[in-house]
């Protein structure tokens, strides 16, 4: 979309009295002679000319307010179809020859269809035999979602035939299905978990899809983290494969918040929110005593959202470790160094660790064999416990310096909390949005928010590769200037990351590249996604 930016003049015009012609000079003349035949020409004459300064004066005074006027005036830009832009101010608007600086090649980026009701639908509602399955572990906001798909499938579409299917993937050959309808459902969103049960695994491709044909369910809704996401994809191609008229639709969940591409997954906000009762209580723990330390241990596999997100709600924590930031203990500026400087500092402190943080620090020092759950996720070590030994060990030596340390799991009492008001309103938007493509005939795809804009996005998008907490972003430069923590990288890491290529900058004449420029990097969505 191009922009062509315009400004609407505001100059003041002005209508002065004063004629250049002959007759009027004359007409002048003779009143100024006629006023001095009775002796006061004089004052005449002084008061013209202060009439013409007190004009000029005026007239400079009310086109400086006019320059004052455009400057508060919005900036309005108007582009192609008639999109109007209400602009913010930018320098180039009054510092002439200014050089922007911008990246070369930037992409336009990815862009997915936006999700929402269709005028047209490939389902007559009485045909519909829809189905919902969860999958993987628990996560706050599930039963929402169940009852919002439920709800929605028969208010808005007047489906009748909804089938849940019980104890996750392995449920559907295992003919385990309760009839769900808007009364049965009705209070469940009050309720953590979820009624149909979940389980990890159980993933045969082949009686699936039977089990789909067989019971004539057209409409399958799989609710799951990435890896039951992949299960869906892997359904929605033997589906295709076999040329089944069966929308296929997944609905994000994970509490860790690392599925790529969408803004955010429901549950996260519930678990920020819990997470903050066992931080509390770990920074009253540590405060209460001399040297008191509280460590946290909070979710997060392989990504540390819920622990940063967490630390920057609390402003009570003095360390965050997560598992994209790595870290050290002995030596100089690692971990345990700095635990003896702020307790020198503070007399108390409060660690919060993401569960899969340290994992390669455990390993060296413990034996332990790589086995994995039955989603195929490695198992981990409990990076809270042995953290936690190793801060007792180092400080046993310091006869001066007898800590208390607490620890605190929370990890399974947040997953079981019901959804707070965010993640209801949040769940009920994503079921409606997977409702509306199924029922337009749109299958193969996950729902979620992309920038703002909730979006149908094809699977192999969702399931390539898992989101993480960027480490050079801003949103943990935020979280380190609230812990004022150190960076316990390495020598050897620094030097990787150093070695990372920086992007491409050149500087561009904004006379001649500005307008053109712009349309690339100000107006369009970011350049790794956006949503139509």
């Amino acid at each position: 979309m191009t922009f062509t930016e315009t400004t609407t003049p505001t100059k003041p015009t002005f209508s002065l009295l004063f004629s250049s012609s002959s007759a009027s000079n004359a007409a002048a003349s003779s009143s100024l002679s006629n006023s001095s035949s009775i002796g006061s020409r004089p004052n005449h004459v002084l008061d013209l000319g202060s009439s013409i300064e007190s004009l000029k004066l005026r007239l400079e005074r009310t086109t400086r307010m006019g320059s004052e006027e455009k400057r508060r005036s919005p900036k309005i830009v108007y582009g192609d179809g008639g999109y109007v832009l209400e602009d913010v101010p930018h320098l180039a608007d009054y510092i002439p020859n200014l050089p922007i600086v911008v990246h070369k090649d930037s992409p336009r980026g990815t862009h997915f269809r936006r999700a929402g009701p269709r005028q047209r639908v490939c389902f007559e509602s009485d045909e519909v035999s829809a189905c919902i399955v969860t999958c993987g572990g628990l996560c706050p906001g599930l039963n929402t979602v169940i009852r919002e798909l439920a709800c929605g499938l028969s208010h808005m579409y007047g489906v009748t035939k909804i089938l849940g299917i019980e104890g996750g993937y392995r449920g559907f050959y295992a003919r385990n299905t309760i009839n769900l309808t808007p009364k049965c459902v009705n209070g469940i969103h009050k309720r953590g978990g979820t009624i149909l049960g979940t389980s990890r695994g159980g993933h045969d491709t082949t009686k699936i899809v039977n089990s789909i044909q067989d019971r004539g369910i057209n409409q399958v809704y799989v609710i799951g983290g990435d890896g039951t996401q992949k299960g869906a994809s892997v359904i929605f191609e033997e589906i295709q494969r076999r040329g089944l008229k069966v929308s296929v639709v997944g609905i994000p969940k994970t509490i860790d918040n690392d599925i790529e591409v969408i803004d955010k997954s429901f549950g996260f906000d519930t678990a920020v929110e819990e997470a903050q009762r066992a931080i509390n209580a770990a920074h009253v723990e540590a405060e209460s005593t001399e040297y008191g330390i509280g460590v946290v241990k909070l979710m997060g596999r392989n990504s540390g959202f819920i622990a940063m997100y967490a630390t920057l709600a609390s402003r009570d924590v003095d360390c965050c470790l997560i598992p994209e930031s790595p870290f050290f203990l002995e030596g100089k500026g690692g971990l345990l160094e700095y635990i003896e400087k702020r307790l020198k500092e503070n007399g108390h402190m409060v660690i919060v660790v993401a569960e899969g943080a340290g994992q390669e620090l455990i390993a060296e020092s413990v034996r332990s064999e790589n086995r994995e759950d039955a989603s195929g996720n490695k198992q981990l070590l409990d990076i809270g416990l042995w953290l936690s030994q190793k801060i007792k060990g180092y400080f046993a030596g310091k006869k001066k310096m007898a800590i208390n340390l607490k620890y605190i799991d929370p990890t399974y009492m947040i997953r079981a909390v019901p959804a707070n008001a965010s993640d209801n309103v949040y769940c009920t938007l994503l079921a409606h949005s997977a409702i509306h493509g199924a029922m337009a005939g749109y299958t193969g795809f996950t729902v979620g928010p992309v920038n703002g804009r909730h979006a149908y996005i094809p699977f192999p998008r969702i399931t390539e590769k898992q989101k993480k907490v960027v480490i050079t972003d801003r949103m943990w430069a935020r979280l380190l200037s609230s812990t004022n923590q150190p960076s316990f990288m390495s020598n050897r890491e620094a030097e990787e990351a150093n070695e990372v290529e920086e992007p491409q900058l050149q500087h561009w004449d904004v006379e001649n590249s500005w307008v053109d420029e712009q349309d690339d990097h100000d107006y369009h969505s970011p350049a790794h996604n956006g949503s139509l």
